[in-house]
Formats: C-alpha cells, sequence, structure tokens
C-alpha cells in the first residue's frame, strides 16, 4: 500500500512539474503579459512560503514570507504581468547558483565534499580511500555543471530570443541532470567496480536521515 502510495505521489508530482513547464513555455513562447504568466510566476515562490508555514520550526517565517509576496504582488501586478519572464529567469539562476554554492562550498578546506557525504550516508560508515577520491571528483563535476547551466541559461535568456530560452530551461535541465547521473553512475562501475551502487533518492534519503540524527 505504501509503496502504491508513494508510485502515485510521484507521478503526481512528475505530471505537476511536466504541466507547470509546459504553461511556463507557452506564456514565454507567446511574448504577451498575462495574469496566467504572474500567477506562474510567483507559484514557487508562494509554495515555498507555504511549505515553510507548515513546517513547526519555520512556521513564522513561512507565513511572513507569504504575506509579503502577496502583498507585494497585489501592489506591483502590472508590473509581475509584463515582466514575468525576467522572475522566471531568476528563480532558474537562484536554484543553479544554490545548487552551486552548496556543492562547492562542501569542496573547501576543512569540509566533507557532499558526494563523499552521501556515499557515507548510502554505505553507513567510512568509504575506502578510492572511494573517498572519487566522490570527491564527482563533487567538483556537480559544481561545474551547475555553473555551466547557469552560464548557459543567462547567455540564452540576454542574448537569444526568449522561446530559445525557454526551451532550454524548460525541457533540457532536467534531461541534462538526468544525463550526469547516468553518466555518473556508468563511470563509477567502471572505476570502483565493486563499489555498491544505489540510485540518487536513496542517497538523499540517508542523508537527511544522518542530518536528522545529528540534531
Amino acid at each position: 500500500m505504501a509503496d502504491s502510495f508513494r508510485n502515485v505521489r510521484i507521478i503526481g508530482v512528475a505530471t505537476l512539474l511536466i504541466t507547470y513547464a509546459l504553461l511556463v513555455h507557452h506564456i514565454n513562447a507567446s511574448g504577451q503579459a498575462s495574469a496566467l504568466g504572474a500567477v506562474l510566476a510567483l507559484a514557487p515562490l508562494l509554495l515555498l512560503g507555504g511549505a515553510l508555514a507548515l513546517r513547526t520550526e519555520s512556521r513564522a517565517s513561512g507565513g511572513i514570507l507569504v504575506v509579503i509576496l502577496v502583498t507585494l504582488a497585489w501592489l506591483n501586478w502590472p508590473l509581475i504581468e509584463q515582466h514575468a519572464s525576467v522572475i522566471f529567469w531568476l528563480q532558474d539562476i537562484s536554484l543553479m547558483l544554490v545548487l552551486f554554492a552548496t556543492f562547492g562550498r562542501s569542496l573547501l578546506a576543512g569540509r566533507k565534499p557532499l558526494c563523499v557525504s552521501f556515499a557515507e550516508a548510502i554505505h553507513g560508515g567510512t568509504l575506502p580511500l578510492s572511494h573517498v577520491r572519487y566522490a570527491y571528483w564527482v563533487t567538483v563535476a556537480w559544481v561545474i555543471f551547475f555553473g555551466v547551466i547557469a552560464i548557459i541559461s543567462t547567455l540564452l535568456f540576454f542574448f537569444m530570443p526568449l522561446t530559445v530560452w525557454s526551451f532550454f530551461v524548460n525541457f533540457l535541465t532536467l534531461p541534462l541532470v538526468a544525463l550526469m547521473f547516468i553518466v555518473e553512475y556508468l563511470v563509477r562501475r567502471y572505476l570502483l567496480p565493486d563499489a555498491p551502487s544505489a540510485h540518487i533518492l536513496a542517497a538523499v534519503k540517508a542523508y537527511r536521515n544522518m542530518s536528522l540524527r545529528k540534531h
């Protein structure tokens, strides 16, 4: 029953993301200001504020964020309608830069590379030195990947037709992320044939559980 519910939830989230991407691309391709474009531009921010408001430890900050966003949207609705594409770009670039900084910061002296932490969480302990070195370079690869995606997105947004940028962001970015995972898996199986295999969801779940135990 739990597996069925999880599968339905995954399908539902995937459907929602695909529908959102299609609508956003339609708005960008039309080149017309619209209320739908403004709603789509603000939706991720409102969802973020709502998610924070539902968490006990951040309920106040989440509620304040929602109130601020709604107030600003009401006061600047015509401007948001006219420049929804800029908000789309800012959201995309912000996500890439957050991921870039998160992975990159873990490479600083005295810190543990994020992919090393993922691998340790999955395998439940200290890794062989060869695996640690490999996970270090995987972390570097992700830093480069997110940085390149952010640069390409920015160049396309400012120097190419909006539809080109929109197609890249809405229909190519996630497949490129998936391709990174596939390439990394194949390289890992070649360089570390004895290393246990695990998918990214297992890594995220294990790392989250490890973080919760620390707190």
